[in-house]
């Protein structure tokens, strides 16, 4: 997230939060596209992390990225911590260990989003290069230890990292070690967004097994494909997971709001300052009964923030974020929202998604979430191998791309040629993590520090 939100309206009710929700609503006509991808910096030569101080440090990349583009710096405790552009263009920000990330604005074909990657990669290649500064294209740092990674100088993320190690074993790797690329995709009704969340949920280990892409972590293999998805099951079971409710009867933008309502808070932001109100709960802000804070209500901005560290697989807030893959190349970053509006943006291919997914059980399902992250599109699910759902997958997406007919500019094709990568992964059975180990254990003779010439944008 770029920033917290700021809206101090007051909130008096539960119904004031599922209506915020529902808000996000859209025609089909104004559905768009938002892309996000973190990438891990380092020094060139050395391979070390960068840290935010310093001259050709993350806070000078940032300052140059702002003198180039014009985008405004986002400041916390007067420090630049992202950049935003006000025209609505999008938004960079740092997560916890430096993790240098774009959220993408809102476009209408992938064509658009292709180009807006290209144009970040290129402002970044030409300020970080003078700096020494390059981005690796994991899923997770590959070689640095938690202690030796940065930490960036984010109130909200003090408040997190203290609240991480009472909750999982794995919050702060997740914090501080991983990189990953989102899809934001819109909905047009209630029962629109419930299709999709059922669809979307049921299909992330599908999108994880294809991204997988951490098999690395201090300088070794770390038997998984995906260490970044693993890591995501010992955070924090509150507010991560498969929403197994819902799939239930009855499931809407009211119950995901008790959900949410029973999920502990982090801080509550009051001017500039962040109030560590961790394990809280927003009922008790909500009814100005919250300890931490007593007569205290919740805002609008409470409401927004609150969902913002929520971490399941797929996230609803204005809008569903699709949360599984680990970062990759940049062709691999435009197909993640290939895959997803292929499936989600076309009435035939949601509804051939949802039959496909239909006979799967909730325990189908945990079992598929836990299994990938160690066998990818080897795991199995209600009997099938994964890899033949992933091509029956991959062809709904491709009818739903077709079906859209989106081209580029000059007659271009339409966007299903942006699923290339993952037919390929299909194709072959060997994900982004399976080639790199191939190179460990080949040419590279058991050494890690290849990826930092071969693995980055």
């Amino acid at each position: 997230m770029a920033r917290d939100v700021t809206d101090a309206t007051a909130i008096s009710g539960r119904d004031e939060l599922v209506a915020w929700i529902a808000d996000g609503e859209k025609p089909k006509a104004a559905w768009r596209i938002g892309t996000e991808h973190e990438k891990v910096p380092f020094r060139v030569g050395s391979h070390s992390p960068v840290p935010y101080e310093g001259p050709d440090g993350i806070r000078a990349l940032l300052d140059g990225m702002a003198a180039l583009n014009g985008w405004e710096p986002i400041l916390d405790d007067g420090l630049p911590i992202g950049l935003a552009d006000e025209t609505g263009g999008g938004a960079i920000s740092l997560e916890p260990g430096g993790q240098f990330e774009l959220s993408g604005a809102p476009v209408e074909t992938l064509h658009e989003t292709a180009a807006e990657l290209e144009r970040h990669l290129d402002e970044v290649r030409r300020i970080g290069g003078p700096l020494g500064i390059r981005f690796l294209t994991l899923g997770m740092s590959p070689l640095w230890t938690r202690a030796q990674t940065p930490v960036m100088p984010k109130r909200r993320y003090r408040i997190m990292a203290g609240y991480m190690p009472k909750v999982g074993r794995l919050g702060l790797d997740m914090m501080f070690r991983t990189s990953t690329v989102q899809a934001n995709l819109d909905f047009g009704s209630e029962a629109d967004m419930v299709a999709k969340l059922r669809v979307s949920l049921a299909l992330q280990p599908v999108a994880t097994a294809l991204f997988a892409n951490s098999p690395f972590t201090d300088g070794k293999p770390n038997g998984l494909l995906t260490m970044r998805s693993e890591i995501w099951r010992d955070t924090d079971g509150d507010r991560t997971g498969m929403l197994p409710f819902a799939f239930e009867d009855g499931m809407g933008y009211e119950r995901y709001v008790d959900y949410a309502l029973d999920v502990p808070m982090y801080f509550v932001k009051r001017g500039d300052v962040y109030h560590d109100v961790s394990g809280g709960s927003f009922r008790d802000l909500l009814a100005g009964t919250l300890p931490q804070l007593p007569g205290e209500r919740a805002t609008i901005s409470d409401w927004a923030n609150h969902l913002s560290t929520i971490f399941p697989e797929v996230r609803l807030k204005r809008f569903l974020e699709m949360r599984g893959a680990d970062v990759g190349p940049p062709d691999m970053i435009v197909a993640l929202g290939a895959f997803w509006t292929g499936i989600l943006y076309d009435d035939a291919a949601l509804a051939a998604a949802a039959e496909l997914v239909r006979p799967w059980s909730s325990e189908d399902r945990e079992r598929l979430r836990a299994e990938v992250p160690r066998l990818g599109l080897k795991a199995t699910v209600a009997g099938r191998g994964l890899r033949d759902v992933a091509r029956d997958v991959l062809r709904i997406a491709q009818a739903g791309l077709e079906a859209r007919a989106r081209r580029g500019g000059g007659g271009a094709a339409d966007e299903a040629g942006f699923l290339d990568p993952l037919a390929e992964i299909v194709s072959t059975g060997a994900t982004q993590a399976d080639v790199l180990l191939e190179c460990y254990h080949g040419a590279w003779a058991g050494r890690v520090d290849p990826v930092f010439d071969e693995a980055v944008f």
